[in-house]
């Protein structure tokens, strides 16, 4: 579906430069966009094998470990039905720490490996309660170093590239809190009009 609407609004720019005679432009913007896209893809490729490796290190000194300890009592809260299911709970916590570090493109696979977990304990093929609240935490996502912005702005020129970080950490964690309390209300919400949570 998504790929349908890229390709609409492409259709609809072309179309609509036709009619105004802007092709000229159009072509200048491709061409340019396409050399930049090249350049940041390798910067942000840097970057990402940059933080990977201090995430390896992290690991290898037993501070993932550590920061696994801290969050797994907190996701068990937040994840009851999942206890017991420690593989599931293991990515989980993999996919928050990849996205506390702003490493995205190596969150998602551990995202989706998450929710193939959580998806064996779906009866009816339908979302668990634990799948929804997954994604709710995975979408608003807390940082504390957002490094493909940083990545970004440093592409760009800006001066102070890191002057995001506070923000970002404010931002994004006011961000969960949110999506967590609405989870919640949701969740208590259904129980309410039908008695309890479909699993």
């Amino acid at each position: 579906m998504i790929h349908l609407i890229w390709a609409l609004m492409a259709i609809i720019g072309i179309v609509y430069a036709m009619i105004h005679g802007t092709m000229e432009e159009v072509n200048e913007v491709i061409l340019t966009s396409a050399a930049e896209s090249v350049t940041l893809t390798i910067q942000l490729l840097s970057i990402l094998v940059f933080w990977l490796g201090m995430m390896k290190i992290a690991q290898e000194v037993g501070l993932l470990q550590q920061i696994t300890k801290l969050l797994t009592p907190f996701l068990k809260r937040l994840f009851p039905d999942l206890r017991h299911n420690n593989v599931a709970l293991g990515y989980i916590v993999s996919n928050v720490i990849a996205n506390m570090f702003g490493l995205g493109n190596a969150a998602t696979p551990l995202g989706i490996k998450a929710m193939q977990e959580m998806k064996k304990d779906s009866k009816d093929g339908e979302a668990t309660r634990s799948m929804i609240t997954f994604l709710a935490i995975n979408t608003s996502s807390f940082t504390l170093i957002p490094t493909t912005v940083i990545a970004i702005r440093m592409q760009y020129g800006s001066v102070s590239p890191t002057d995001i970080v506070i923000t970002t950490i404010i931002s994004s964690f006011v961000s969960v809190i949110c999506a967590i309390l609405f989870d919640r209300y949701f969740y208590h919400r259904d129980i309410k009009r039908n008695g309890g949570w479909k699993e």
